[in-house]
């Protein structure tokens, strides 16, 4: 095992690599760039989709230039600006050489992953902090909506989809699949809205609270009021999102027993006069959820991300779903490769724990003796 986990990891090098060479040169085809968006602030044509650049007002996008100086004279600037007509050369050359665009794509790219081998991602262009800081500060949001919704999902999800292949067919059954795929069908944002309403100071209720992850007085809280407090802010957001996230796991779970059910090392130990329990959480239980380990890396990444941006937004949730999409919207890169790199690295890593713990429910899995 130790040496599957160690070209496991060597794996990861040229993955990791790739993964970031080809987001790098797709990016270079795209328009516009940190450039453009200071010139434009500058002019007063900027039409972006915040009202900010990273946070800063218009009147900050000189401070925020001198940040992006010291991110890109650490290599962590990854694209070159192509120019702009009608504008005094020399001006945008400076801009060019403070963000680092005026060596070549290579040398840039390579200076970059040097870098972020050691995780030094730099500063923000256009906010006053380092990129890691910056994450660090937005990632206790992701973590909370991420990790909550896969053991919400996975807590309800797997009892409910072994009590639909114990009473397949029956109105039990039925009844759980259409509820399940009716909240599967309803978008999570959409949701969130009627949530809002209903019960967020809309026009009914005003039971919960509409922003923030915790309250002002938080601190102050003992113990078991920080609980309920947390709670209370992460109730409607989780809602809206663990809606429409059971189907599929729950489906993937009733599946893989009933196969499993049907296989002749159950009906043997129904004849040797075992309990159907006993069968059930004894027998049928490890073998049938090795499929369902298997999409728990996947499960819990795209936690991270999907209908995050919208449920943070709608929510007033300021966590790395938000952060991608104005780091986007406002060509912040350090903090655009930097969230690339981390989370592709998590992946990475995620993946290969689930193959360890397929080994553990299993012993008769052995990725030792399998070629890569």
């Amino acid at each position: 095992m130790g040496a599957y986990i160690l070209r496991r990891l060597l794996l990861m090098i040229p993955t990791l690599f790739g993964i970031m060479l080809i987001s790098f040169a797709i990016i270079q085809f795209a328009p516009g760039g940190p450039v453009e968006r200071v010139l434009a602030q500058l002019q007063g044509t900027d039409v972006g989709a915040t009202a900010r650049i990273g946070g800063s007002s218009g009147g900050e996008v000189g401070g925020g230039a001198g940040a992006g100086t010291q991110a890109a004279g650490g290599g962590d600037s990854g694209f070159k600006y192509r120019g702009a007509q009608g504008l005094d050369k020399a001006f945008i050359e400076s801009l060019e050489k403070q963000f680092g665009f005026d060596k070549p794509a290579h040398e840039r790219f390579f200076l970059m992953m040097k870098n972020y081998l050691t995780f030094n991602f730099g500063e923000s262009y256009f906010r006053d902090v380092s990129v890691i800081e910056l994450i660090k500060e937005k990632l206790p949001v992701s973590i909370s909506l991420g990790i909550w919704l896969t053991l919400i999902t996975y807590a309800i999800s797997i009892p409910l989809g072994i009590a639909k292949a114990v009473r397949d067919g029956s109105r039990f059954d039925i009844a759980t699949s259409a509820v399940i795929i009716i909240g599967y069908a309803i978008p999570s944002f959409l949701f969130a809205v009627l949530l809002v309403v209903l019960f967020a100071g809309g026009s009914f209720f005003s039971w919960f609270p509409l922003r923030g992850l915790v309250s002002e007085n938080f601190e102050e809280l003992s113990l078991f009021g920080k609980i309920a407090d947390y709670a209370w802010h992460l109730a409607l957001p989780l809602t809206a999102m663990a809606v429409g996230s059971f189907a599929t796991l729950t489906l993937l779970t009733k599946n893989s027993f009933l196969d499993e059910i049907k296989k002749q090392y159950v009906m043997t130990a129904r004849a040797k006069g075992l309990t159907e329990r006993r069968v059930l959480y004894g027998h049928v239980f490890r073998n049938a959820m090795l499929i369902v380990i298997a999409g728990f890396p996947g499960a819990f990444i795209a936690s991270f991300f999907e209908g995050v941006l919208l449920i943070e937004t709608i929510f007033s949730l300021d966590g790395l779903g938000l952060l991608g999409f104005e780091s986007t919207i406002n060509r912040d890169y350090p903090v655009i490769f930097a969230t690339l790199y981390i989370f592709s690295l998590m992946g990475l890593l995620i993946g290969l724990i689930s193959d360890l713990t397929y080994t553990w429910i299993d012993p008769r899995i052995d990725f030792e003796a399998r070629e890569l």
